[in-house]
């Protein structure tokens, strides 16, 4: 998802979308859509293109010919923010040039910025919530009329599942798929139980039915998507047994051996021997785990409300590897949170060489307004030591990435080619169940984009294993 060098949000934002197959004719009205941040973010701008095209408008790639633009947005960093606020005043020039343009803001960022986008200023026409994506339509048709639209309240049941998402630019092989909403864990530094609202599980069934849908339509693997999915708890109001994430999880490794199963996030504090097992059982569940520190040291962990010591934490890896010894982990660290001394720093740089991160989205703590950190904490570690620890922490993923992958070489691990090399037409690029990169050549006649290989590793380099075919599955 992101590379080593980037922060959590600087790695993908930006990136704008349309579907593969729509006839660009087909449609009176377009929009264009823009999604900066997490997964979540872009599995939700798949859930706003399925709606936007039930009332009539096409995805475009060319902003120029948009009737609409939207930017999903992330609020996770400043940085994510100013570069919203960028685009939108890029956008706010186009929209003098182009008469009937809207210029909307979706996500994390509605809520709280609202007002200075709409009224102080002026840079877009409607603000809508993560929860708030089935009113749309209404609003773009209050935004033609001239009137500033808005709707950014939360919901406490609003999970989409209904909504079949148009799965924009997609590679046809790999999708993701929401399976809850919101977050209950309340960690000082993050804004998402602000924005995104309480935690709220989708019906099983609907979960079931898009991932076999996406078997038949052809991909061949589905990320199960949640701010924490290890807390997925879903009971029916028919009545019948309440639903776990391992049985959640089982049950969707069971629509076909074929179709590889991903998950994304896991809390180190829900993660269960239950998920560890089931994952053990079922070859298709993916050997791949993230699973944030934060950080290393049990006084900051405490501040930051994490719920964990740094020893609950490395007793929890020791246990991933003891039940699965092949599982890869990454994490997410922060550098620079309020009052971190020296010896907590350290204290970071020592989990990380002890759980071994095949890699880590990294970034310096940035405040921000609303969470709990924010009101009882100051942020006292000057920037420039922040982001001189945030160094050393890439410096030493740097290594611990480039040290697993040497390990890889000479191993054969069955990949899933998703498509050509970016680098190479000449060769494909896949990905092993532990979610690394594997560039290898095509050598075998017959072969495409959804395609089981196993590949022998040849080479590596810090972020990329290079092989051969050494037979197909």
């Amino acid at each position: 998802m992101l590379t080593l060098e980037k922060t959590h949000d600087e790695a993908r934002q930006g990136e704008a979308f349309a579907p593969f197959s729509e006839d660009p004719n087909q449609y009176s009205r377009h929009f264009y859509i823009e999604s900066y941040g997490c997964q979540m973010n872009f599995a939700d701008s798949e859930v706003v293109a399925s709606i936007l095209q039930e009332k009539g408008f096409g995805a475009t790639r060319d902003v120029e010919k948009a009737n609409l633009i939207l930017l999903n947005t992330c609020s996770i960093r400043e940085k994510a923010e100013q570069t919203v606020r960028k685009r939108l005043t890029e956008f706010k020039k186009l929209k003098k040039q182009q008469k009937g343009l809207l210029i909307g803001v979706l996500g994390c960022m509605a809520e709280r910025l609202k007002s200075k986008l709409l009224e102080e200023e002026k840079l877009v026409d409607l603000v809508v919530g993560p929860d708030a994506y089935r009113t749309l339509p209404q609003l773009i048709e209050e935004a033609g009329t001239g009137q500033k639209a808005v709707n950014v309240l939360l919901s406490r049941d609003e999970t989409y599942a209904d909504i079949s998402p148009v799965r924009i630019d997609s590679n046809g092989v790999s999708a993701y798929v929401s399976i809850m909403r919101g977050c209950n864990n309340m960690c000082s530094f993050c804004v998402v139980p602000f924005t995104r609202g309480r935690e709220r599980s989708r019906d099983d069934r609907s979960i079931l039915k898009e991932c076999q849908d996406l078997f038949d339509q052809g991909y061949r693997e589905a990320t199960l998507l949640g701010q924490n999915v290890d807390s997925y708890h879903f009971t029916p109001e028919t009545g019948g047994d309440a639903v776990n994430f391992a049985q959640l999880l089982e049950q969707v490794a069971k629509i076909s051996p074929l179709l590889r199963v991903r998950f994304s996030t896991s809390h180190p504090k829900d993660i269960t021997d239950e998920v560890l097992h089931t994952m053990a059982r079922n070859k298709n569940i993916c050997r791949y785990i993230h699973l944030p520190v934060q950080s290393g040291s049990t006084r900051v962990l405490q501040l930051m409300n994490r719920t964990y010591t740094r020893e609950w934490y490395k007793a929890k890896v020791e246990r991933i590897w003891e039940i699965l010894p092949d599982c890869s982990i990454t994490s997410d660290i922060i550098s620079g949170f309020c009052t971190e001394t020296e010896e907590d720093h350290q204290e970071t740089l020592d989990i990380m060489r002890f759980s071994r991160y095949d890699f880590s989205y990294m970034f310096f703590y940035s405040e921000r307004p609303g969470t709990l950190a924010q009101r009882r904490y100051a942020d006292d570690i000057p920037e420039s030591v922040k982001k001189e620890r945030l160094q050393q922490i890439v410096h030493l993923q740097n290594e611990l990435s480039l040290a697993s992958n040497k390990k890889d070489i000479g191993k054969v691990f069955e990949v899933l080619i998703e498509g050509n090399s970016k680098r190479d037409e000449n060769a494909w690029m896949g990905r092993s169940s532990q979610n690394k990169v594997i560039i290898f050549p095509k050598t075998l006649e017959g072969l495409q984009p959804g395609d089981y290989v196993h590949v022998k590793v040849e080479q590596c380099s810090q972020a990329t294993l290079l092989g051969n075919i050494v037979s197909t599955i």
